[in-house]
């Protein structure tokens, strides 16, 4: 391969740099030296040119400057072979190249090292995966102090091969941005543990909450060189609480090294106060809900059946104050409006706490918002919580509605409460919103009275961060029920000093801070693009079992994308807008004669198999996807919308064309 003399002029000036670099000639001539002072000495032989490569050889002169020199072929080739149509959407399908970040001097770092992991023993007959094949994997997400990391994804396996590093930024936010660096005696006082979960995901690409653990890192402050190794078991979540499912391996490192270490007795008094402070708080409340619980009773014995929910179960098994779950949570640019953030809340999965056995009964399991967001799914409680800690984050008086639905399921909803007191429930599963207006009982029967649409038949209590009140009307009936909040006849208030005392943040370390919303990862249009690659084969296969030929319509197919676009619109914002153009472009495409049928359909997943085997299970879809006539024309078209946490909403619309014979 010939070169063209610019390009190799500028080849020797890259070598020759590289040589001076590595001082090859000052090592050349050290060798030259030796071989003629050991082997030519005694005959005064010429040396030959082969003779000092092969004594360059032997001392791996040559091989350290073949390592030194790196050739980016790669991104030559890529560049010269440019495919056979361009491409409207590059995406770069490599992985990422980690760079360097430069870190804030001024401030003191926490280096969290994974080392591993052993003891997984639910995995101990895990088979060793096979290059390029799919597996099980587990990745570990970690929250401090409003910073949140996630570790590669490794596979599953008896002592799965976690090799990751976090560096956490110890600050005190009182203290101001421009003070000092914190030195030991202040870190002490920052109380807030590490949040690590670990989220299984399978080949399917379904999540599973692993373990959920509260890692107390302050004991690196009385460890020697400012550096410790920790062993953590971690234990099960739910009905597995108590359960080992395995122990990671963790080193805890300062940067910058501390000047001055606390001794282990310090440390130790402050973690002792720390929990003595809060079995104190977490003892005078139980207390106060225990009274406020038989005054409650004693207003009406049938109060003993509604639903009023004091305390509730976190994955690990530990009873909080359900006040402590919610708490005002901004979204900084990723969501624009409260109903954009129900739209976001209602694409997260919905999936009921797993139960071992059979019986029917619920499995109460109130996931902290880390977990919840990891795992990207959670049950109605979840959902509920975070709709209520976003709306209060927009400025609104929300709250969370504990109640029950039809045939008596128990059921959380959020309630919002307007200026002039309109009543708004919010569904956190689908993002709908209901205006309340109550039936009042004593009407004549003559008078006409509002028909509730929404699904909600009896509440309980409502609650958020800092009220709590337990419905003592006398029906719990939704329809019935007047929210004067105000009036203590219709509702009974808790004390706002006794939640604060146990639901402030800071205030004790059992209830976590809330981690910050990170911005989806997916591509929204590669995202599309390759799910409706993928549904086109499927069709075509489908079809090809049948006996029938499939011929796509790419322009019909391009129409669809208005539709889908509005439709979105439409359960964001309740607003319907676009159909007359996108009724208008269709009857363009479709000749007289010919008849045109589509069928839209929504996931919040993004399995092309999943979602076709779910299509094809209606008869509408299943009529236009096996599809038979004269000049039968396809077209299938997926928008997939993005939302915070890398959530998704996937509009599909399946549409044909054919000629009519009567």
């Amino acid at each position: 391969m010939s070169l063209p003399p610019e390009k190799a002029s500028e080849l020797k000036q890259i070598i020759h740099q590289q040589l001076v670099k590595m001082d090859v000639h000052g090592r050349i001539r050290e060798v030259l030296a030796e071989t003629i002072r050991d082997e030519l000495a005694p005959e005064h032989q010429q040396l030959s040119t082969e003779d000092l490569i092969k004594a360059l050889r032997q001392r791996g002169i040559v091989d350290d400057v073949m390592k030194e020199l790196k050739f980016a072929t790669d991104v030559d080739e890529k560049e010269t072979t440019s495919a056979p149509k361009p491409s409207t959407h590059f995406v770069d399908r490599e992985p990422p190249v980690l760079k360097k970040t430069n870190i804030d001097p001024t401030r003191r770092h926490l280096y969290l090292q994974v080392l591993g992991g052993k003891a997984f023993l639910e995995h101990l007959q895990e088979p060793e995966p096979l290059p390029g094949q799919i597996c099980s994997t587990f990745t570990l997400c970690l929250h401090f102090r409003n910073q949140r990391f996630r570790s590669k994804p490794v596979p599953c396996a008896c002592e799965p091969d976690f090799h990751d590093g976090f560096l956490l930024e110890v600050h005190k936010d009182s203290l101001g941005d421009g003070s000092k660096m914190v030195d030991a005696t202040t870190m002490l006082s920052v109380c807030d543990p590490v949040h690590m979960v670990l989220i299984k995901t399978d080949t399917f690409g379904e999540t599973t909450l692993v373990a959920s653990y509260f890692l107390e890192w302050r004991s690196v402050l009385a460890a020697e060189n400012g550096i410790t190794n920790i062993a953590v078991e971690l234990l099960g979540v739910g009905t597995e609480s108590k359960v080992s499912v395995g122990v990671l391996n963790i080193r805890l490192e300062m940067y910058p090294q501390l000047s001055k270490t606390l001794s282990p007795e310090v440390t130790n008094t402050q973690f002792a106060l720390e929990r003595q402070k809060t079995a104190e708080k977490e003892r005078l409340f139980l207390v106060y809900a225990k009274q406020w619980w038989r005054e409650y009773l004693q207003i009406r014995p049938t109060h003993n059946v509604r639903l009023v929910k004091i305390f509730a179960q976190d994955e690990n098994g530990v009873n909080r104050p359900v006040c402590s779950y919610i708490r005002p949570l901004r979204a900084g640019r990723l969501l624009d409006t409260p109903r954009q953030a129900a739209r976001f809340v209602s694409v997260l999965g919905y999936e009921r706490a797993p139960v071992i056995g059979g019986g029917g009964g619920k499995q109460e399991q109130w996931c902290t918002l880390l977990a919840f967001l990891c795992r990207n799914k959670g049950d109605c409680e979840d959902h509920a919580n975070l709709l209520c800690s976003l709306l209060l984050g927009f400025g609104l008086e929300a709250f969370v509605c504990a109640g029950t639905k039809a045939k008596g399921v128990p059921h959380t909803w959020v309630m919002t409460c307007g200026t002039d007191g309109t009543i708004t429930f919010w569904e956190s599963l689908t993002g709908h919103r209901y205006i309340h207006r109550p039936i009042n009982p004593d009407d004549p029967p003559l008078v006409e009275q509002p028909k509730p649409l929404y699904p909600y038949r009896t509440i309980g209590c409502i609650f958020n961060h800092q009220k709590f009140f337990g419905n003592c009307q006398p029906s719990d009936a939704v329809e019935v029920c007047v929210f004067d909040l105000h009036d203590e006849s219709k509702w009974k208030p808790m004390s706002g000093e006794a939640i604060k005392s146990v639901c402030s943040p800071g205030t004790t370390s059992s209830v976590p801070l809330f981690p910050p919303l990170c911005a989806s990862t997916i591509d929204a249009a590669v995202a599309s693009n390759d799910m409706e690659v993928q549904l086109r084969v499927l069709v075509s296969e489908h079809r090809k079992d049948l006996g029938l030929s499939t011929v796509w319509d790419d322009h019909l197919s391009y129409l669809l994308s208005p539709a889908l676009a509005a439709y979105e619109l439409e359960r964001t914002t309740s607003i319907s807008a676009g159909n007359e153009e996108f009724q208008d472009a269709v009857r363009r495409a479709v000749p007289d004669g010919h008849t045109f049928k589509g069928f839209p359909i929504h996931f919040v997943y993004r399995n092309a198999r999943r979602a076709f085997a779910t299509c094809l299970r209606s008869p509408f879809c299943e009529e236009i996807v096996c599809c038979r006539g004269d000049q039968v024309r396809l077209a299938v078209r997926v928008r997939v919308f993005t939302y915070p946490e890398s959530a998704c909403a996937v509009w599909i619309m399946f549409a044909c064309k054919y000629r009519s014979v009567l």
